[in-house]
């Protein structure tokens, strides 16, 4: 078995399949514990339905391997909606390229998933992860996903439980040596009938013959004419009928604990009998071998054997009191602080009451510490006149449908708690209720860019909103504080950004901490104090730490934006990938489309007119294809720069069209050499612009406005807006935006310094022109567009075969192919052009 086993490892999947108890766990562990490979082994429990716990504990397991991977996935967890897992698969397979060491993944107990949304994922998985892994999954059933390709594909081992039975001579070994029986040849061969050679029925009948005097005769009379799930019964009585009656009160009252330790077992049982505490039955149910799973190496922690809980709660279920010990084992959760547990056994125990106490959380309701999918799962479980006769859960209920994104969800069930609350008498509850409602929807129009119903929305809410109901209302001023934003009132974005992270760091609110210092730090940005946007950000990254939640490409992004304005290419170009790479976990956000924004003036710095026009076409398919209706004036003033540098301005003017881009429409002017149209255009807006106190906006003006005055003649006039101009860049250090004006603004600041004017801050400006170094592809011969198809493939874990069926190229065509990249990139292996592929920024 072992020696199949180890010829799978070439493959991609090892599949262990069989019903409870024909030892597929413990054959996995033997086998993995002698292999080569390192082990990352994840045990999965019925809890890990929920995608984001799903996805920790993967994450986790592939740590205790490669232990600098995964942090983008475990940030995503962290975040207020959880990315497809398929985004967060993606981000860790790239990660895992990186990891040349070879590995196995195991997945114990699989059969207990049911989410198919992780199904996906594990699928997805599978078919791109690299070659250097292996996954085990064992199972009581075949998985929620199709094997069948990789099995066509010779991709796949399957052992089932005819390859797991325990033949006679397997048999006899266990029951005599193993468990000690001393059976003749007939009570094995009779028993191993019996039982099919089920591992755990022998188990059970060898702990029932355990001492008696006669264990042949013990054999022949329980194995008489019973089918197979009598025997199980029979077993199970034998077993716990033998055990004292401590033992057998202790084992029933356990059941219901998907873990347990010695003092949450105290709880389950009536104190002052005089029997042995907790942790001391746990310690005599190991070693009496009676089906419990140590969870810890301290021995504090157990779980039962899942046949063995399964038989237990089913008795408990005959003779009643299920709901009682989910009670008891909901109050020991909750002093012991661990209130999710609470929550569920209080679930469990059918107490609406004190489930949806709970799942207030004290302060910081469960669904603002990732719990929303478990939430939301016993929500939908409730009856509708119970959810109707309780509008405080259907607020939940909303709120859970907005943390895993059902947006389209959530007006309806607002609607009907609304529907509810008009029949009810006012009071404070009520008037919280409706201040909760109201942040859902400010909520939901943040993700629509509504500034209007933001606003609205917003002030009702903390209008109605309880003073004590810090959570919501601190979320409620950061919808504000965008919404601010979004109408230009920076001022005002600061303030309310500056509040809700102060409320937040005070109650722990860490999303909504970040959200706001994020958002504070692009105000500072807009305000062109760069350095202390800077401070900002990297604040965010230092508090988020190894976690890389998601949200964080916006503090990545706007560092991104400082480096290139200082012209810092370097640092620019390292954290744009950053944050590119995470963007796409942000669902339902335009992060994505702002990398792209960016990358179009990374690429203008390299003098790559291709590669900026590339970056807009992508822009502008996102902004098609996830309705950014708002970004589409972005886009049209990077056409229009991209023209200009082409010397067609009448096509310039064409794209920006209806758009209100008064800075584009100025420069076009000036490119007619229309110097009254142009400066008709820019003093108006250089004075509203420093009306409204835009600073940003003001010294790219100043800039424009003092390069057509220039080129009008009016040299005086030019030199002294550019003299207030540098004025205002100095103190962060603004580089780019002056460099990026070309031999105009070259030719302004040499007057600019024969004048004196910022002397030393001039000469700096000046030095700063000159050719771009390129920062992509520093090779002697670039690669091919289909070489970077391939090389992208490589990176994905595509086999050779698999690219040639994906680019419709021969085996041979393919090998060529790496052959020349990995020549041009000077590397001998396909990880290691994966990992030059990066360094070059190729992928």
């Amino acid at each position: 078995m072992t020696e199949r086993l180890n010829e799978g490892l070439h493959r991609k999947l090892t599949l262990i399949s069989a019903s409870a108890g024909f030892g597929k766990t413990t054959l996995a562990g033997q086998w993995l514990a002698a292999c080569e490979r390192p082990v990352a082994w994840l045990s999965l429990d019925e809890g890990d339905n929920d995608p984001a716990r799903f996805l920790a504990y993967f994450v986790a397991a592939l740590r205790t391997v490669a232990p600098n991977i995964g942090e983008s996935a475990l940030g995503a967890l962290r975040s207020s909606q959880l990315p497809p897992l398929e985004a967060v698969m993606t981000t860790l397979i790239n990660e895992m390229i990186g990891c040349e060491t070879a590995m196995v993944l195991m997945l114990d107990d699989y059969h207990v998933i049911e989410n198919e949304l992780i199904d996906r994922a594990v699928l997805f998985w599978l078919e791109s992860m690299p070659p250097q892994m292996h996954i085990v999954i064992s199972s009581r059933k075949d998985p929620g996903f199709s094997v069948s390709k990789l099995r066509v594909r010779d991709q796949a081992t399957e052992l089932r439980v005819q390859d797991l039975r325990f033949n006679p001579a397997e048999a006899s070994l266990f029951l005599n040596q193993a468990m000690a029986l001393g059976l003749s040849p007939g009570s094995v061969a009779l028993l191993e009938a019996r039982t099919e050679g089920w591992i755990a029925g022998m188990q059970l009948a060898a702990l029932s013959a355990r001492g008696r005097r006669d264990a042949d005769s013990f054999v022949r009379d329980f194995a008489g004419d019973g089918t197979l799930p009598h025997i199980v019964d029979y077993l199970i009585e034998e077993v716990l009928q033998r055990q004292p009656e401590n033992v057998q009160h202790f084992l029933l009252r356990s059941s219901v604990l998907e873990r347990m330790c010695g003092s949450l077992c105290d709880a389950m049982l009536d104190t002052g009998t005089g029997e042995p505490d907790g942790q001391t039955m746990l310690r005599m149910l190991e070693q009496a071998n009676l089906f419990i799973v140590p969870l810890d190496d301290e021995r504090r922690w157990y779980r039962y054997h899942h046949l063995f809980a399964d038989l237990l709660r089913r008795r408990l279920r005959r003779s009643g009191g299920e709901a009682e010990l989910h009670a008891r084992a909901s109050i020991w959760h909750e002093e012991d602080g661990s209130e999710l547990e609470a929550f569920r056994h209080a679930a469990a125990a059918g107490d609406i009451d004190r489930a949806a106490r709970l799942i207030e959380g004290r302060g910081m309701p469960l669904l603002f510490r990732g719990a929303a999918a478990q939430v939301l799962d016993w929500l939908q479980s409730l009856p509708q006149p119970e959810l109707r006769a309780r509008p405080a859960l259907g607020v939940m209920y909303a709120s859970a449908l907005l943390f895993v994104g059902r947006l389209a969800d959530v007006e309806p069930m607002l609607q009907t708690v609304e529907a509810v609350m008009r029949m009810m008498e006012p009071d404070d509850r009520c008037r919280d209720l409706v201040g909760h409602i109201a942040s859902i929807r400010a909520t939901i129009a943040v993700a629509m860019h509504q500034a209007d119903a933001i606003l609205e929305q917003s002030r009702l809410a903390l209008e109605n909103l309880h003073p004590d109901n810090l959570p919501v209302r601190t979320a409620t001023t950061w919808s504000l504080g965008y919404a601010y934003q979004l109408r230009g009132d920076r001022a005002a974005a600061g303030r309310a950004y500056t509040e809700a992270l102060a409320v937040s760091e005070r109650i722990g609110h860490y999303i909504i901490g970040v959200m706001s210092a994020l958002g504070l730090g692009s105000v500072q940005e807009e305000a062109n104090r760069l350095e202390l946007a800077e401070k900002t950000y990297r604040d965010v990254l230092l508090k988020v730490g190894d976690a890389a939640l998601p949200a964080v490409c916006e503090a990545h992004l706007g560092l991104a934006r400082i480096g290139y304005q200082r012209n810092e290419l370097d640092v620019a170009w390292r954290h744009w990938q950053t944050s590119a790479r995470l963007a796409p976990l942000l669902e339902s956000t335009d992060r994505t489309l702002a990398c792209e924004l960016l990358l179009f003036r990374l690429k203008l710095a390299q003098e790559d007119s291709a590669g900026a026009s590339a970056a807009v076409a992508k822009a502008e398919l996102l902004v098609r294809q996830h309705g950014f209706s708002h970004r589409m004036h972005a886009i049209a003033a990077a056409r229009a720069e991209l023209l200009l540098r082409e010397g067609d301005w009448e096509a310039a003017a064409e794209q920006i069209g209806s758009h209100e881009l008064p800075l584009c429409q100025a420069r076009i002017d000036w490119a007619r050499k229309d110097w009254t149209a142009a400066l008709a255009v820019l003093m108006p807006l250089r004075q509203r612009i420093e009306e409204a106190g835009w600073e940003d906006e003001r010294l790219s003006a100043l800039i424009v406005e003092a390069l057509v005055r220039h080129a009008a003649g009016d040299e005086k006039q030019a030199t002294e807006l550019l003299r207030v101009a540098l004025a205002m860049a100095e103190p962060g250090g603004f580089i780019r935006i002056f460099i990026d004006e070309g031999e105009p603004m070259k030719r302004l600041l040499s007057i600019a310094h024969e004048r004196g004017i910022k002397r030393a801050y001039v000469a700096k400006l000046l030095a700063a022109f000159g050719p771009a170094i390129p920062h992509t592809q520093p090779l002697i011969e670039p690669l091919s567009e289909r070489e970077l198809e391939v090389l992208r493939l490589v990176a994905q874990g595509l086999s050779n075969q698999e690219i040639g069926e994906r680019l419709f190229l021969a085996l041979s065509s393919v090998k060529g192919h790496n052959r020349n990249i990995f020549d041009k990139l000077q590397v001998s292996r396909r990880t290691e052009a994966v990992a030059r592929g990066r360094e070059l920024g190729l992928l």
